[in-house]
C-alpha cells in the first residue's frame, strides 16, 4: 500500500470531487482515479460511492478513513524529525478559525509564520458552521489547528489553550424600556426577540446554557454568523442580544451596553488541536507565534 494512494483517498475523502482534489493535490485527475482504483483493487472493496451528482464514503471507506490519516501523520511526523535537523519546516498546515476573530492578529501571525518557515503550505478556512464545525473538523483530522470559541469543557479528544475569557453583556435599543437599568437579567430579556450567532457558535452555546439552567425560554429571531455587527442588528430595533465585551465594546451609537445580573455568562476563546494525533512540527511552530500575536482589546 503506497502512502501517495492513501494521501489521494484522504483529500478526495474532503473534498467529496475528485476534480477538486486533484487541484488541491495538483496532479492530473485521471492520476487520482487511477490511484483510487489501485487502492480499492488491494483492499478488495469500493471505497467511495460515484454518481454524476456526487461522491461519497463507502461503509469501509469510513472506516479506513481515520487510519489513513493516522499513517499519513506518522509519515509527516517523521519528515518532521529530518527537517528539524535540516533546519527547515514542509508539510501543510490546515487552519481553522472563526468569521471573527478579536484576540489574535491572525493575517499579523500567518504572514511572520510565512516568512519564518516558507515551504510549509498555509491553508486557512473560516468556519460556516462556527466553533461545534471547528472542533469536529480538528476530531475527525480535517483540520491541525484551529482558532475557536467552545461554552464549558473542550469536548474529549480535543486540546485547548485558552487566550481569552470575558463576560458575556446585553446590548439593547437605547430607547428600550429596559435601557435604563444599571444591569439586566435573563428574566428581564426572555421575552425579547435576540439577534445571536447560529447554533455550534461559542456564544451561542453559552447564552443557550444559560437560559436553560435558569429555566427559561427565549426567541432568536436572527441569526448572524459575524457577531461584530450584532449590535448594528439591536440599534435597528430588530431585537436584543446578549454578546462578549469586546463586540459589545464596539457596538455603534443607538444602544445600550449592560450587566447581566445573576447569572455567569462567559465566552472563552482559544486554540486547539487535536489530542489523539502528535502536533507536527508547523503546528508547534505556530503555537509559539500566538501569544506574540495577541490583541488586548479595549475594556
Amino acid at each position: 500500500m503506497e502512502l501517495r494512494h492513501l494521501v489521494y483517498f484522504v483529500t478526495v475523502a474532503e473534498e467529496r470531487n475528485f476534480s477538486r482534489a486533484a487541484a488541491r493535490l495538483r496532479v492530473v485527475q485521471s492520476g487520482v482515479s487511477a490511484a483510487i482504483r489501485s487502492l480499492e483493487r488491494e483492499l478488495g472493496v469500493p471505497l467511495f460511492e460515484r454518481t454524476s451528482q456526487r461522491v461519497a464514503l463507502t461503509d469501509a471507506g469510513t472506516a479506513l478513513l481515520p487510519a489513513a490519516r493516522a499513517t499519513i501523520d506518522a509519515a509527516q511526523a517523521a519528515r518532521d524529525v529530518v527537517d528539524e535537523v535540516r533546519g527547515g519546516l514542509r508539510g501543510t498546515l490546515r487552519i481553522g478559525t472563526l468569521i471573527s476573530v478579536g484576540f489574535v492578529d491572525l493575517p499579523g501571525l500567518l504572514g511572520h509564520f510565512r516568512a519564518e518557515h516558507p515551504a510549509v503550505d498555509l491553508r486557512l478556512r473560516a468556519a460556516p458552521s462556527g466553533s461545534a464545525g471547528l472542533a469536529r473538523s480538528l476530531l475527525e483530522g480535517e483540520l491541525d489547528v484551529a482558532f475557536l470559541s467552545l461554552a464549558g469543557r473542550p469536548p474529549a479528544g480535543l486540546s485547548l489553550r485558552v487566550l481569552a475569557a470575558e463576560p458575556i453583556l446585553a446590548v439593547l435599543p437605547a430607547g428600550h424600556p429596559l435601557a435604563g437599568l444599571d444591569a439586566v437579567t435573563l428574566e428581564d430579556l426572555a421575552d425579547e426577540p435576540f439577534v445571536d450567532s447560529p447554533p455550534g457558535y461559542g456564544n451561542r452555546n453559552e447564552v443557550d446554557r444559560g437560559f436553560a439552567a435558569a429555566g427559561l425560554r427565549r426567541r432568536v429571531a436572527l441569526e448572524v454568523a459575524d457577531i461584530a455587527t450584532v449590535a448594528h442588528y439591536v440599534r435597528n430595533g430588530l431585537g436584543v442580544a446578549l454578546i462578549p465585551r469586546f463586540a459589545a465594546a464596539g457596538a455603534a451609537p443607538g444602544v445600550r451596553v449592560l450587566p447581566v445580573a445573576g447569572a455567569r455568562l462567559r465566552w472563552t476563546f482559544g486554540v486547539a488541536t487535536g489530542s489523539a494525533r502528535r502536533p507536527s512540527a508547523a503546528v508547534r511552530a505556530l503555537l509559539d507565534l500566538v501569544d506574540a500575536y495577541r490583541v488586548e482589546m479595549p475594556g
